[in-house]
């Protein structure tokens, strides 16, 4: 990563780092370290802060020092009498809506950090990974794995056979894990991958869970190929059945 940001660098180009994949470098590296020089961070993935139904999500957005006069204004200074905002930027982009971001979620992503340490951080990384392989193992015999080697904290599955061989698709098996108590995992991300799973246990799941996990994965693949009409027409046990997402998507009623 370090060299090819060295190689963009040379042609003065910038290097922007997705801090979706945070998770697996904390305590570890920096994306400084690699030569990033714009990173946005996002605290409800990385940091403990709930967002979605949970609560407003925030990705602070953190750059290098030779970027940092183009930053919006006001940007919030620090000087012997407190802190102050300084509106004296002549390189500064600009105001942008709500500038300040949602301040109490960075507040609780500082207290989770503050109260990890540099050594519990760590163990966040680590275990993020080690719950990625770990899953990916037990499932890709069942689920194609798209890139069979040992991943960081997610790996992309495909549900690509399963929808050749049954008409079964990816859509198909995320709902009906919701049958089995899981919430879905991202899917049809990345674009790349056809019928894909992008799935990332976190570092918050025991080895049990993990496994229950696995186990419904693959009694979705066998009830798939049973009876493939039963999978398509899940949930079933959830307050409201299947949506219609396109007309949802189409019709907004805001």
């Amino acid at each position: 990563m370090a060299l090819v940001a060295e190689l963009l660098h040379e042609v003065d180009a910038l290097v922007y780092y997705d801090g979706a994949n945070a998770n697996a470098i904390l305590g570890r590296t920096t994306p400084g370290a690699m030569g990033c020089d714009i990173v946005h961070l996002n605290l409800h993935k990385t940091f403990s802060t709930p967002h979605g139904g949970g609560g407003p999500g925030s990705g602070p957005v953190v750059v290098t020092e030779k970027l940092a006069p183009y930053l919006p204004i006001p940007v919030a200074v620090k000087y012997k009498n407190g802190y102050h905002f300084d509106y004296d930027r002549p390189k500064s982009i600009g105001r942008v809506q709500a500038w300040q971001g949602n301040f109490l979620v960075l507040v609780k992503a500082f207290a989770y950090i503050l109260t990890m340490g540099e050594e519990g951080l760590h163990q966040v990384s680590e275990d993020a990974v080690l719950n990625a392989n770990y899953l990916m193992s037990l499932i890709k015999d069942t689920f194609n794995v798209k890139y069979d080697y040992p991943c960081m904290h997610e790996f992309v599955a495909s549900s690509k056979v399963l929808a050749s061989e049954t008409g079964v698709r990816t859509l198909d098996v995320a709902k009906r894990l919701m049958d089995y108590g899981f919430h879905p995992p991202t899917v049809y991300f990345p674009l790349i991958v056809e019928e894909a799973l992008m799935i990332e246990p976190t570092e918050t799941e025991d080895k049990s869970t993990l496994e229950a996990f696995a186990e419904a994965m693959k009694d979705i693949y066998r009830e798939a190929q049973q009876d493939a009409e039963k999978v398509k027409g899940a949930p079933y046990t959830t307050p409201v059945g299947r949506l219609d997402e396109v007309k949802a998507a189409k019709e907004l009623d805001l």
